[in-house]
């Protein structure tokens, strides 16, 4: 059986992401991009992460997660603090400025889910993401088993 899952996830992504950006852009919600409100995103539901929690949660690398939140920091959404227990680690803190870009965001992604989930019952809905979450569970199983794995030399 042929399949095409990963390929159309990529397409989906790649073409949501450019949908996204033109709503953003035509609701005139000019102070952050798409991929910055997932970090966004991510802080509003819980501030003061450390940055490696963030990483975690959005799925970058760190060293475009530490570009963006230089970004984003210069740019007065966030402040990077260093953590109070392990000043090692330096947490991720929402400033007054991006706290009051939620209700903007929020309605962009009220838009979004509604052009995903054009024509789809609310059964379909469940079952569909019900379905990404294992193919996620999946992928984060197997990242965590190559990692454990030994590197190969060649």
């Amino acid at each position: 059986m042929r399949t095409q899952g990963g390929f159309l996830i990529s397409r989906i992504k790649q073409l949501g992401g450019r949908v996204f950006e033109r709503i953003l852009e035509r609701e005139g919600v000019v102070e952050f991009t798409g991929p910055q409100g997932r970090i966004l995103y991510v802080l509003w539901q819980e501030d003061m992460l450390p940055a490696a929690e963030v990483a975690r949660r959005t799925s970058l690398a760190n060293a475009t997660l530490t570009s963006m939140l230089d970004r984003m920091e210069a740019a007065g959404l966030l402040e990077r603090v260093p953590d109070r227990q392990d000043r090692r680690r330096v947490r991720v803190h929402l400033t007054e400025k991006a706290r009051q870009l939620r209700e903007r965001y929020d309605a962009v992604s009220e838009r979004m889910n509604d052009i995903y989930y054009r024509d789809f019952s609310e059964q379909e809905v469940l079952a569909f993401e019900g379905y990404l979450t294992r193919v996620l569970d999946n992928l984060k199983e197997e990242e965590n088993h190559e990692q454990n794995q030994p590197r190969r030399h060649q």
